[in-house]
């Protein structure tokens, strides 16, 4: 009963229990008024970078895709709130706030703008003149929506379109989003869609006054969308009053929770920050010592795949181990022989590309039945750091290779290991791709790794693992989890001991290539990763 006394609280018309427990948690980064103002964070939809900076911390918005298991399958859903309020209500700023105070790193935020449907040629010159319906269900790709919506919960990739509100259509180009802990869904119709609101953990109601509401719409359309007074005026008693009566404001009815003044309501967004935190307690457990162990466990005295290729063992290829594995081997004789066994295990790798038969004339005029690479290019994508050192071999090999990175770092609250950094050719999906890392004894970060590439569209038999040294875990997640892809690496060691470190092993690769003394952070060749 107390609820129903609360100013910025509505009770839920479908009678979940969506609220339970949040006199138990505390919020990591309580709401105050004292809060500097900050700028304005942009959707995905927009082409600003995907980074939320505040006094404390960088916020990734672009999200990552999140820890799959054994099976490649995802452990847990994001975590979805939908926002829903009138136009210039301040969904945005109500969302970036609680972006701030949630304490996550990996949040995707998602606009409702960036949906609306393309306009023929009629329907955009009744929109170059004001006389388009906008706030309209009819005027949103609710198909496309719920779609991407979907596959965010599931953290999946997904691409969304970018809408210019200028010209009043679709740019050509797409952003690329990952799925993350934390999705939020902001938009004037976030809650009139029934398939919508079944995707939604959370609806929260931005309720502001409407002449609020009309004075941030002018301020907006005439600096940032190019609209001239009279124009917005129409528009707005023609549409977008209408359009709140009629479909935005009886939404409120299904809201979980209803924010009277927006942003400046720091009560309402410290309840909606504690329940968010609550739920996302009750799954953080999955991302610690059990995964590994599944990992350990999961084809312990099964034989090694199909899918792997071990170099042969020859006396010159044990010769080189024998050096590099070696505790005393200076920096220099350690980088000089694993350079040769790079390039060794590279050229074997290529040995397995797919190659078709062609004739070529020689010089002597006679004919060559030779051997060419079908398919269209090759593409290296470096685990950094320590997988870096590989591209030297490979450029060496292939002339003229593309090359991409991707860095995996360990959250140390949750032992998760996480993508801060990626960058990728374009069109790779056409490609095949060789993806390097220096050892591999768990198999994590090459499971992310080759998660992000299939994300990308990379066709799974078209990925080749290449590593100097794996353990015979990490060849088995691999294996299972993507059993399309081929792994290749000079050496299998059979042990990994309780620092998840391969046995008898080769150490930390990257400290002794590069002299270093690696941050504590850096999930490097997944051995040594601080789960």
């Amino acid at each position: 009963m107390l609820l129903a006394y609360l100013p910025f609280f509505y009770p839920s018309g479908s009678g979940d229990d969506s609220l339970d427990g949040l006199s138990n948690h505390v919020p990591r980064c309580p709401l105050t008024p004292s809060l500097s103002p900050r700028k304005r964070t942009t959707s995905q939809s927009k082409t600003e970078p995907p980074l939320l900076r505040t006094s404390k911390r960088t916020i990734y918005t672009a999200g990552r895709p999140p820890w799959y298991n054994v099976t490649g399958t995802t452990f847990k859903e994001a975590f979805v709130i939908g926002l829903c309020g009138g136009s210039a209500s301040g969904k945005t700023t109500v969302a970036n706030k609680i972006i701030e105070a949630l304490d996550v790193p990996w949040v995707v935020l998602l606009s409702m703008d960036s949906f609306y449907k393309v306009l023929n040629k009629e329907e955009q010159e009744l929109a170059a003149k004001n006389e388009y319906n906008f706030d309209h269900p009819d005027a949103f790709d609710f198909e496309l929506l719920v779609n991407i919506l979907r596959k965010l919960k599931k953290g999946k990739s997904i691409k969304v379109p970018v809408y210019d509100f200028t010209t009043h259509s679709r740019r050509k180009e797409w952003k690329t989003v990952y799925g993350a802990n934390v999705v939020i869904f902001e938009g004037i119709l976030a809650f009139a869609n029934k398939e919508l609101l079944k995707l939604l953990d959370m609806k929260v109601f931005v309720d502001t006054d409407s002449d609020i509401r009309l004075i941030r719409r002018l301020k907006r359309d005439i600096s940032q969308r190019g609209r001239d007074i009279s124009g917005i005026i129409k528009q707005y008693n023609k549409f977008v009053k209408p359009a709140f009566e009629q479909y935005i404001e009886p939404t409120v009815q299904v809201a979980d929770i209803v924010v009277p003044r927006g942003g400046e309501n720091f009560v309402a967004l410290d309840l909606i920050v504690q329940h968010v935190h609550s739920q996302l307690e009750k799954v953080r457990n999955v991302y610690d010592f059990v995964i590994l162990s599944a990992l350990a466990s999961a084809h312990q005295g099964q034989p090694l795949p199909k899918t792997l290729s071990v170099m042969e063992s020859t006396p010159q290829v044990r010769g080189m181990h024998t050096i590099i594995r070696n505790r005393e081997t200076n920096r220099d004789e350690f980088i000089f022989y694993s350079k040769r066994l790079m390039r060794l295990l590279i050229e074997h790798a290529l040995s397995f590309l797919p190659l078709k038969s062609v004739s070529v004339e020689t010089p002597q005029g006679s004919i060559y039945e030779g051997k060419r690479l079908c398919g269209n290019r090759i593409t290296g994508v470096s685990i950094l750091r320590a997988g870096e050192t590989m591209e030297q071999a490979l450029m060496a090999v292939c002339k003229d290779i593309r090359l991409g990175k991707i860095l995996i770092q360990t959250n140390h609250d949750t032992g998760e290991p996480e993508l801060h950094y990626l960058r990728l050719p374009k069109d790779i999906s056409e490609d095949y791709v060789i993806l390097m890392d220096s050892t591999v004894s768990t198999g994590a970060a090459a499971l992310m790794a080759v998660r992000v590439l299939l994300d990308h569209d990379v066709a799974e038999d078209k990925i080749f693992l290449l590593s100097l040294l794996m353990a015979e875990m990490g060849v088995h997640s691999v294996a299972y989890a993507f059993p399309k892809v081929r792994i290749i690496t000079t050496a299998v060691d059979k042990e990994v001991n309780d620092q998840f470190h391969i046995i008898p092993g080769i150490g930390n690769f990257g400290d002794r290539y590069f002299g270093t003394d690696a941050p504590s952070d850096w999930c490097e060749s997944d051995e040594g990763m601080e789960f």
